[in-house]
């Protein structure tokens, strides 16, 4: 860290019975190695290897294409994250349709530590350079599912404990707890890196976004200027936003932003405003970051941003002045 790259959903997407994720886009990936970004994230829902919440049984057949992307990413120098976006008994969609509680439940937390050990077995001696794993995506706040700090602490100190058992130097990192946003001082002195979230304020970075739960009583996008949550946002309130993980920051701990980015129903002109200050800042700290989605609604591949201007790159349409604060707003080595 710093790295800089993106989200790539090819093992994220709803499962049907006997499906299989998709195949890493070499296409893609040259794109982004060629322009310059090193940094892959793979948010993975379990359910394509588990049938029925039978956990301890996975169809490790699937893994298979988790070492075709790995692979893909190795071959063109580029560093692989792998996520649980869905873990057993969590994820922060749709999580109704877990069976049980991984904050609460000994199975689902003990076939958590189990997936996490397996993966450490399957990738032992893989460099950190090219191999980090992010052990679930954006647990709950405080209070949800009946997730606690104190019970959220105890499960990442498990899981980091059992795969440093099999891979002592393997790279973890772990997302902030409500919903990534929130720094986790109680977990400083883990040796792990730190994943936070760059989607504040909500009614720009997820306006119109319908899985928001807050999104149709959302003030319409603006920016500088949103009241909302008890601030007025411009960057001096981002700044104050992140605070709280410069002072875990300032204890030793590497923070990396693991998803960012703005829905397409905000305009572009205020999205990019936003985009603008947000990266500043990260460039200003240090930080590496992963935006939400090469293409799609949250990418930078034709997202559909009313008033986006968009530039034939190899073959894709691309947003040339969000892919030009993306790469002017990294820090060289």
């Amino acid at each position: 860290m710093p790295r800089y790259g993106f989200n790539f959903q090819w093992i994220l997407g709803w499962v049907d019975r006997g499906s299989m994720p998709e195949p890493p886009d070499p296409r893609a990936l040259d794109m982004i190695a060629e322009l310059g970004f090193d940094f892959v994230r793979i948010p993975a829902n379990y359910w394509f290897w588990t049938h029925d919440f039978d956990y301890r049984h996975p169809d490790e057949s699937v893994w298979n294409v988790i070492d075709d992307y790995l692979a893909a990413c190795r071959s063109r120098g580029m560093h692989m994250s792998l996520n649980l976006h869905r873990a057993p008994g969590y994820c922060i969609n749709r999580n109704d349709l877990e069976r049980h509680n991984l904050w609460v439940d000994k199975i689902a937390q003990d076939a958590f530590v189990f997936l996490w050990s397996r993966f450490a077995d399957r990738y032992q001696g893989v460099p950190n350079t090219n191999l980090s794993f992010d052990l679930v995506n954006e647990p709950p706040g405080v209070g949800e599912y009946g997730m606690t700090r104190d019970n959220h602490a105890a499960l990442i100190r498990r899981a980091v404990a059992a795969i440093r058992e099999i891979d002592p130097e393997r790279e973890i990192v772990i997302d902030g707890v409500g919903g990534g946003h929130l720094a986790m001082p109680e977990l400083a002195d883990l040796g792990v890196i730190h994943s936070g979230r760059g989607y504040q304020p909500m009614p720009i970075s997820h306006h119109g976004a319908f899985w928001w739960p807050d999104y149709q009583d959302a003030p319409l996008p603006k920016y500088p200027g949103l009241e909302w949550d008890g601030r007025v946002w411009d960057k001096d309130a981002l700044r104050s936003y992140f605070q709280p993980w410069r002072d875990v920051e300032a204890r030793g701990v590497t923070i990396h932003i693991g998803e960012f980015g703005c829905h397409n129903q905000t305009p572009n002109d205020i999205a990019l405003r936003w985009f603008a200050d947000l990266l500043s800042l990260f460039k200003e700290f240090g930080w590496g970051y992963s935006l939400w989605q090469f293409a799609g609604p949250f990418g930078i591949i034709e997202h559909g941003r009313p008033g986006a201007k968009y530039e034939d790159i190899h073959g894709y349409k691309v947003d040339r002045e969000l892919l030009d604060l993306l790469t002017e707003c990294r820090v060289q080595g």
